[in-house]
């Protein structure tokens, strides 16, 4: 397993290939009806600017150095110097002329690899384009310069994720699993057949190697003879926008949205199905987002949902854990952002990951900030978020007072 050295994370447990698969393939863990707070309540949290005049900011990662990189989706790689308030902003010269920018598809999921201090890499996710048509959206590494003022390309990863014209669920987030493997969660592309297609990539989770792109072999397809099968963790959903690892275990947690209803909070198991099918097996045309999100009828071996957020959508978003003593009675919290509700729930998960227990809206992040998209800890074991209004947006530290 490879530990990020560039993120505060306590120590990763070495797990064997047979109990990685164990807990992967257990019985589908079962929606707890806890449900979304109806307001908000002061939890002691402390809210600081460290940067604003961004545009669209989609994800972050730290260097080695206190350096933060910052994604943002209109095709910009800027530099942050800290994490401090009032970290000065350069942004990094870096040929992005082919990245596709339209709707929710742009310049969006960023890793720092774990051996940066090294090899100075690190990964993004895009909607990439040829001609100014939009082609797939694609995983890249890239190189920052030893003085931090630009980057090149070094090798791409993964091609072929489904891109929508329209950019329409791009939704791309990356994050290193248990083992040191790469993570990346996809959008359906806003076409019905893509989450159940196991040939394409569209609404999964793919669990791949970091330097190849390709996928492992203890996946759950790791036998097919197709290519992008073999790269499948899980399958059946609709709009990945958050990967989380729960320090010191191999659980994996992914956020994504639901159509008008019924965002969702998972617990990854390699080889699940989902249940998201809006082609109705492939008897309708189009986009029918009248299905369930989990529709067991169908599947009835189809993952229920850890939690929902029932008779209403947040547009869930970034996911991250809470790490680090300072954190006192927060530690261990699930946090995930929420773009339309404008607030960060904090969720917390019982010892197994099979059950939310609690869920709280903090108040000084209820409605303060506007859109909140990116969840992130850094080495500081501060948790670094990031707005989403399109205009002056900003990147947020956020601590225990």
């Amino acid at each position: 397993m490879m530990v990020d050295v560039t993120r505060f994370v306590p120590a990763l447990v070495f797990s064997t290939l047979a109990a990685l698969l164990a807990a992967c393939t257990s019985a589908p863990v079962q929606q707890q009806r806890v449900p979304a707070p109806e307001g908000a309540e002061p939890t002691g949290l402390r809210v600081q600017r460290v940067a604003a005049g961004f545009e669209h900011p989609w994800d972050i990662g730290f260097l080695p150095g206190g350096e933060l990189l910052v994604t943002e989706r209109p095709a910009r790689l800027t530099l942050l110097s800290g994490g401090e308030p009032g970290a000065k902003r350069t942004e990094i010269k870096a040929d992005l002329g082919d990245v596709y920018v339209s709707g929710e598809g742009g310049l969006m999921g960023l890793v720092v690899s774990p051996d940066f201090a090294k090899t100075r890499e690190f990964t993004v996710c895009h909607a990439y384009q040829e001609g100014g048509a939009p082609v797939d959206v694609r995983v890249v590494t890239w190189k920052l310069s030893e003085d931090g003022t630009s980057a090149e390309k070094v090798r791409t990863l993964v091609t072929g994720i489904p891109l929508n014209d329209s950019g329409r669920h791009s939704g791309c987030r990356l994050e290193y699993g248990p083992d040191g493997e790469l993570l990346i969660g996809t959008g359906d592309a806003a076409q019905g057949a893509n989450p159940q297609d196991k040939k394409g990539l569209g609404g999964k989770v793919l669990r791949v190697d970091p330097k190849t792109g390709e996928g492992l072999p203890d996946n759950p397809f790791a036998n097919s003879s197709n290519t992008n099968t073999r790269r499948l963790a899980s399958y059946g959903h609709r709009n990945v926008q958050g990967v989380a690892l729960r320090p010191g275990t191999d659980q994996v947690f992914t956020a994504e949205h639901g159509p008008d209803v019924d965002d969702e909070v998972n617990r990854l198991e390699l080889g699940g199905n989902y249940g998201w099918d809006p082609s109705r097996g492939g008897t309708v045309d189009g986009y029918d987002e009248g299905v369930s999100m989990t529709d067991t009828e169908r599947f009835p071996d189809a993952v229920r949902p850890l939690w929902t957020t029932g008779d209403q959508t947040e547009a869930l978003c970034g996911a991250e854990f809470l790490a680090g003593e300072q954190w006192g009675e927060l530690e261990g919290l699930l946090a995930v952002t929420a773009l339309k509700a404008q607030k960060m729930f904090l969720l917390r998960l019982d010892e197994k990951g099979e059950q939310v227990e609690e869920v709280t809206v903090p108040e000084e992040l209820d409605g303060q900030y506007g859109r909140l998209r990116a969840a992130r800890l850094g080495p500081d074991a501060a948790l670094y978020l990031s707005t989403d209004d399109g205009e002056d947006d900003e990147i947020l530290r956020v601590t225990a007072d």
